[in-house]
């Protein structure tokens, strides 16, 4: 997933950070960590998932049997969910975690029929929701649950025909990371407990299902749609869209799902991807899931994409129609190694998942559009992340971040995905590409389709190094990379060539000495803009952003990522006639990484009326995690 790049208010309180691990006898630095990490970590802590009710150490699920009806009027699924299990210990009960469900029934079989269990639901938390327990008899192997969600379910958002591209037909889709699976099925909702699954999906009979599993391609006369995930994977990978949709093909194992008017735009932007799957199974590996599909989203989709496996979704802010924004789909394409094969087992381990999948993308970038390209993208991130590092507490700075009490969701900022690629960055210089390239294909190749922590990457490293010691790092090190909040001294810096002939013209356009003409920006890629919007001083006026418009017609750009910046520009300076088109932007808009700074500037200069009002009216166009982030800034809890 893209990171969110917005901070939740925190619902529990920051909890002291255990400094884990001791530093091992491995070959000295030239340079000592500042402040190395003392105790050493229980182990059973250190995988314990503090967002899961589920008795995990008792009986596993194996297997997920859904069958669901999509009621479009009601706005509810409803319908069956059934568990395969097996037993690790004597109990006489499994425990599921639900949101917000309403549990009709439950039954258990072992030998013989159907039979009804007692069931009853824990009183609800406001983070994890209620535990369901459910009495098991001794023979049991499988346990069914009659259920439906609730219309205002986290984990999916209904839309109204008007609200689509094609404005005829409603539309759903799920988001289940990090703990929103359990709004829309009972399950084990832990990145610990891996299932396969099928369901039988009834829709309306204009409409096509997709899940994160073998899909059709074409509409089912009857509205009934059977789905097969042969692959064990987390909860957080479940998911499910149902529209207008229809499907192209770009290459034998990879095509596009979009609405009818988005579809040729999708087909020719994301034309390069069956290259950037090859350079991936270049780098690390074969990509084992069969297909690869992408799903295109209705603009409310509240991030850039999801990973979701066989399928990921994505929002359709990166049809730029230049390709200038197709890094995103080499982030979700490299979780299909990074966090869908190889995941983090708890969310205190996102690193896991964005760090490695954040340097696999820009290796993947590099492969497919040349250096230049990467390293662009890798300086923009680096910004990106020193504004973090500034504005966050020290103890969210850490890439093993104290989570207990907390939203999952709370972890979803640049660190896991920036700081943690630096930090694989920094081992790759370390190490040499050759050698940390074939230490990556072996850990995931080690640990595919299983679920580790922090400690067990330690451990790998340990073992690497022990294989060859290196003069140039050692565990201390690393150690200060994982536990220890902010940037290590140490860390590499990103450059770019490109990015680095606009440091001379900034400051020179600020000072009035070049204008705006003089810049030669024509031909500028998204890359180039965003540096140079990005990093204009404060002291700039309004007749500078004048120029600059008439010249290069900013206000009229079509480009998500760019009408971003520049609105962010002209909300900071008010420069009118670009933020005439301000609030169509937000209500078109759901990705909560471009909308909810543009609600922070205007609640930061005196525009707070204004912030309510575009609220009210976007409100219902919204996804959940949408709305509780928008209502953190002008609710003034952000």
């Amino acid at each position: 997933m893209p990171r969110i790049n917005s901070r939740f208010p925190s619902v529990g309180r920051l909890l002291i950070i255990q400094m884990l691990l001791a530093t091992t006898g491995l070959a000295a630095s030239t340079e000592q960590p500042a402040a190395a990490p003392k105790a050493t970590p229980n182990p059973t802590e250190a995988s314990r998932d503090w967002h899961s009710y589920s008795n995990t150490s008792e009986v596993r699920s194996t297997h997920l049997t859904l069958d669901l009806t999509v009621d479009f009027a009601k706005r509810v699924l409803r319908g069956t969910a059934t568990h395969t299990f097996r037993r690790l210990a004597p109990t006489t009960q499994i425990v599921l975690d639900t949101r917000e469900l309403v549990i009709e029934g439950t039954q258990v079989r072992g030998e013989g029929a159907w039979r009804d269990t007692q069931f009853h639901l824990d009183q609800p938390d406001a983070i994890l929701g209620s535990a369901l327990h459910i009495t098991l008899p001794s023979d049991a192997t499988q346990v069914r649950i009659s259920y439906r969600t609730v219309p205002t379910a986290s984990g999916l958002q209904w839309l109204r025909p008007e609200q689509t591209a094609g404005k005829k037909h409603p539309f759903l889709f799920s988001q289940s990371e990090a703990i929103h699976a359990r709004s829309w099925i009972p399950l084990m909702d832990s990145p610990q407990v891996r299932i396969r699954y099928d369901a039988t999906i009834h829709t309306p009979k204009k409409l096509l299902a997709v899940m994160s599993a073998e899909n059709p391609q074409t509409l089912n006369a009857g509205g009934v749609y059977h789905f097969h995930m042969p692959q064990a994977v987390p909860s957080y990978l479940l998911a499910l869209a149902v529209g207008d949709l229809r499907f192209g093909a770009i290459s034998k194992r990879m095509g596009v799902y979009a609405e009818p008017g988005v579809l040729q735009a999708a087909l020719a932007e994301f034309s390069d991807t069956e290259r950037m799957i090859q350079a991936g199974e270049a780098l690390y590996g074969p990509y084992r899931w069969g297909r690869y599909d992408l799903l295109i989203l209705p603009p409310s989709f509240p991030f850039g994409g999801m990973e979701n496996p066989r399928l990921s979704f994505i929002t359709p802010t990166v049809l730029a129609g230049d390709k200038s924004l197709v890094s995103l789909i080499a982030h979700e394409l490299a979780h299909s190694w990074s966090g869908n094969l190889v995941t983090n087992a708890t969310w205190r381990d996102f690193w896991l998942n964005e760090g490695f999948t954040t340097y696999f993308e820009r290796r993947i970038m590099e492969r497919v559009y040349g250096k230049d390209q990467a390293d662009m993208e890798a300086v923009l991130g680096y910004q990106s992340l020193q504004k973090e590092l500034r504005e966050l507490p020290p103890a969210d700075t850490i890439l093993k971040v104290d989570l207990k009490g907390r939203d999952p969701d709370d972890g979803f900022t640049d660190i896991p995905y920036e700081k943690g690629r630096l930090l694989l960055l920094w081992l790759e210089q370390q190490f040499s590409r050759p050698r940390f390239d074939a230490f990556l294909r072996n850990y995931f190749a080690t640990h595919a389709f299983s679920s580790i922590t922090t400690e067990s990457f330690i451990a790998d490293l340990s073992r690497e190094l022990a294989k060859k010691p290196s003069s140039k790092v050692n565990m201390a090190q690393v150690k200060q990379w994982i536990y220890a909040p902010g940037l290590p001294s140490f860390a590499p810096e990103p450059h770019s060539r490109i990015l680095s002939s606009l440091k001379t013209l900034i400051p020179a356009f600020a000072a009035n000495t070049t204008d705006a003409s003089a810049l030669r920006a024509e031909h500028w890629s998204t890359h180039q803009w965003l540096y140079f919007l990005n990093n204009l001083p404060v002291g700039i006026n309004r007749k500078q952003l004048a120029k600059l418009d008439a010249v290069y017609a900013l206000s009229q750009r079509k480009n998500s990522e760019i009408a971003h910046s520049w609105f962010l520009l002209a909300l900071a300076h008010d420069y009118k006639p670009a933020l005439a088109g301000l609030p169509d932007y937000m209500l078109r808009i759901g990705r909560i990484k471009l909308i909810r700074p543009l609600y922070q500037s205007l609640m930061k200069h005196g525009r707070a009326r204004q912030a309510h009002e575009i609220y009210a009216a976007a409100r219902g166009g919204y996804h959940p995690m949408t709305r509780r982030a928008i209502e953190a800034v002008i609710d003034n809890k952000s």
